[in-house]
C-alpha cells in the first residue's frame, strides 16, 4: 500500500499539479476493496435504515371509530356470524398486522464506518475518479463551477467535498443537477458509493485530511 497521487486542476479544468494522498485513506488495492464489499454494503444499508422516519402507522380494529354494536343477532338470519362492522373483513374495518411506528436505525461502530469510507474512496481513486479542484471563486457563480467541473466529470454524478469556509463554492455548485455538495466533516460512505466522481475543493481536501489522518497519528 503506497501513497496515491491525485490530479489538481484550476477553475478552468486545466492541470495545476498533483497532490499526494495518504495511503491509509486512498491507497487500498482493488483486491482489498473487493474483499471488503460486505462491510461497505452493511454500512450503506445501516445508513439508509437510519434515514427512515419510521412514523408509519395504521388503525387496527381497536382504534377504528364505531363498530361497538353487533350488526345482527348470532343465529337465525342465515348470514355468517359477525361481532362488529369494524372487523378486518369489513369495508372500513381495522387493518391486520399493519405497520406500527418503530426505529429502523442499526448500531454501526465508528471504526466500521471509517473503514468503509476508506475502502470506497480507494476504489474511486483506483479508477481515477477522485480529483482536487482549486475553484478560486470570489462570488457565487454556477457557470464558473460548471467550467471547473465539466472537464473532469462531464455529466456524471459527482459528490463535491467542500470545507466549511467554501461558502461561495457551495452556492456555486448547489444548483447543478448532477452535483451533490457536502462538507468535508460530513463525507460518508453512501455519498461516495452513489457518486461516479468525488471532487474535493482544495480547502475541502485539506480539511478532510486534517480530520481523518491527524487523529490516527495522535492515537499511534
Amino acid at each position: 500500500m503506497a501513497n496515491v497521487t491525485l490530479n489538481v486542476t484550476d477553475n478552468q479544468g486545466q492541470a495545476a499539479g498533483t497532490v499526494e494522498a495518504p495511503a491509509e485513506v486512498f491507497g487500498f488495492s482493488a483486491e482489498e476493496v473487493q474483499a471488503h464489499v460486505p462491510l461497505i454494503h452493511q454500512v450503506v444499508i445501516a445508513q439508509l435504515a437510519a434515514a427512515r422516519q419510521g412514523t408509519h402507522a395504521v388503525k387496527n380494529r381497536a382504534k377504528v371509530s364505531g363498530g361497538g354494536r353487533k350488526p345482527w343477532k348470532q343465529k337465525g338470519t342465515g348470514r355468517a356470524r359477525q361481532g362488529s362492522i369494524r372487523a378486518p373483513q369489513w369495508y372500513h374495518g381495522g387493518v391486520v398486522f399493519g405497520p406500527t411506528p418503530r426505529d429502523y436505525s442499526q448500531r454501526t461502530p465508528k471504526k466500521m464506518k471509517a473503514a468503509a469510507l476508506r475502502y470506497v474512496l480507494s476504489d474511486r481513486a483506483n479508477n481515477g475518479r477522485v480529483a482536487v479542484v482549486d475553484f478560486k471563486v470570489d462570488k457565487p457563480s454556477t457557470k464558473a463551477a460548471i467550467a471547473a467541473l465539466s472537464p473532469i466529470t462531464g455529466d456524471k454524478f459527482t459528490t463535491v467535498v467542500l470545507s466549511r469556509d467554501n461558502i461561495d463554492e457551495w452556492l456555486s455548485v448547489r444548483n447543478i443537477p448532477t452535483v451533490h455538495p457536502i462538507f468535508a466533516d460530513q463525507l460518508n460512505t453512501y455519498d461516495v458509493v452513489t457518486a461516479q466522481y468525488v471532487v474535493f475543493s482544495k480547502e475541502g481536501y485539506e480539511a478532510f485530511l486534517e480530520a481523518k489522518v491527524e487523529p490516527a497519528v495522535k492515537e499511534a
